[in-house]
C-alpha cells in the first residue's frame, strides 16, 4: 500500500499538530517563578503536537510527503505546508533550540535527538531552494546532538531496552539512517551497538508486549543490529536472537497486539506498536535470503499494518498527534532515499 494513498490526509494531520500549542506536554524543569515556560517560547519551532519529539517527526513528515508527492495531485497541502515549514524552521527559531539542546543535555535523548536528525536528512534529501533552506537552517541543531551524542555514547555502559521513547536501539538506529553524523560520531554509534548488542542472543520475547509499549525491545535491536553487520553476519546473528523464525515457534513479536482502548494514552502507544512492528519486520525481511523466516517476517509485517493503519486519524489529539508518523515509516521507511 502506498504512502500517496494517504499523502493529504497524513499532511493535514501534521499541519494541524505542529501549529496546535495546546495541549501541551513540556519535558521541562522549571528553575524559578520567573522563568519563561510557554512553550512557544521555549521551543519557537518545535512548540506543537503536544511535545517536542513528536512536533520535530511531525515536521519530518510534512517533509517526507512533499519530497515523495509534492509535485503531484495526492498532497493539494503542499502550498500550505511550505508556508507552515517556512515559519518554523527559520535561522533564529533554530538558533533557539540549538541552544535549548546545548543547555539541557539529556533532553529528548535519544529518541528525539534522532528526530531531528532525520528531519535535516529529509530537508537536505528534498533539495531545491526549500529543502536547502530548511536544512541549512538545522544545521546548529543537528551539530548540538552530534556534539551531545559524542559526550553521552562513551557513559552509556548499558543499552535501554524497553519499548518506549528512552529505547536505544531505535534512536542509534534512526540517527545512522539519517547520515547526519560527523564520521567520529557516526562510527561511535556503530562501536556501540556492537557492544551493547553484539552478543546478544535468545532474546526474551515471549515478554513483548509491555502494556504501554510503542517500540518492540526484540525488533527494534535486530533493526539496529542490521544496519551495522554485513547481511551474512546479520543473518546469523538473528537466527542466534530470535531462533524461533528459524524453527516456526511460536515468536510474540511476529503476533499483532490487542488494543483494549485506543482513546487511553498509554495503551493506546500499543496502535504506535502495530506500525513500528510493521517497518521493522519489512526491513529485516528485506535483509535476509528467500526462505521461511523471511516469509513469516513479511506476513506480519503486512498484518501490523492493516491493523494499524486505521487507528491513524480518530480526531482524539491522544493519538492524532504522532501515530501518522509511524504509519510513513512502515509505508516508507525513513532510512529509503
Amino acid at each position: 500500500m502506498p504512502l500517496s494513498t494517504h499523502a493529504d490526509r497524513f499532511a493535514r494531520l501534521a499541519l494541524a499538530n505542529i501549529t496546535r500549542e495546546y495541549p501541551n506536554f513540556p519535558a521541562h524543569l522549571i528553575t524559578s517563578a520567573d522563568e519563561a515556560h510557554a512553550p512557544r517560547a521555549l521551543h519557537p519551532a518545535f512548540y506543537g503536537a503536544y511535545d517536542w519529539h513528536s512536533s520535530v517527526h511531525m515536521h519530518w513528515l510534512l517533509v517526507r510527503l512533499l519530497r515523495r508527492h509534492g509535485g503531484t495531485p495526492a498532497l493539494p497541502e503542499s502550498t500550505r505546508a511550505v508556508a507552515v515549514l517556512d515559519r518554523h524552521l527559520t535561522p533564529g527559531n533554530l538558533a533557539v533550540e540549538a541552544a535549548y539542546l546545548r543547555a539541557h543535555p539529556s533532553f529528548e535523548r535519544p529518541y528525539g535527538w534522532a528526530w531531528l536528525l532525520v528531519l535535516a536528512a529529509e530537508c537536505r534529501a528534498l533539495g531545491g531552494e526549500n529543502g536547502a533552506r530548511w536544512a541549512a537552517a538545522l544545521e546548529p541543531a543537528v551539530a548540538a546532538v552530534d556534539g551531545l551524542l559524542a559526550g553521552w555514547l562513551p557513559k552509556a555502559t548499558y543499552p535501554v531496552r524497553h519499548g518506549n521513547h528512552p529505547n536505544s536501539a531505535f534512536a542509534l538506529g534512526l540517527a545512522l539512517d539519517s547520515g547526519e553524523l560527523s564520521a567520529e560520531t557516526d562510527g561511535a554509534v556503530r562501536e556501540r551497538l556492537l557492544a551493547w548488542f553484539a552478543d546478544d542472543h535468545d532474546a526474551p520475547a515471549h515478554w513483548e508486549p509491555s502494556g504501554q509499549d510503542f517500540l518492540s525491545p526484540a525488533l527494534s535491536e535486530a533493526d539496529a543490529v542490521r544496519r551495522v553487520l554485513p547481511a551474512e553476519r546479520f543473518a546469523a546473528w538473528l537466527d542466534r536472537f530470535l531462533p524461533a523464525l528459524r524453527t516456526g515457534a511460536p515468536c510474540p513479536p511476529l503476533d499483532v497486539p490487542v488494543v483494549s482502548d485506543h482513546a487511553d494514552p498509554q495503551i493506546g502507544h500499543l496502535l504506535g506498536l502495530t506500525l513500528s512492528r510493521a517497518a521493522a519486520l519489512r526491513s529485516l525481511a528485506d535483509a535476509l535470503p528467500d526462505g521461511p523466516a523471511r516469509a513469516r517476517l513479511t506476513a506480519a509485517a503486512e498484518a501490523h499494518l492493516a491493523a494499524g493503519l486505521p487507528a491513524v486519524e480518530r480526531g482524539d489529539f491522544t493519538t492524532d498527534h504522532w501515530l501518522a508518523t509511524f504509519a510513513a515509516l512502515a509505508l516508507d521507511p525513513a532510512g529509503e532515499r
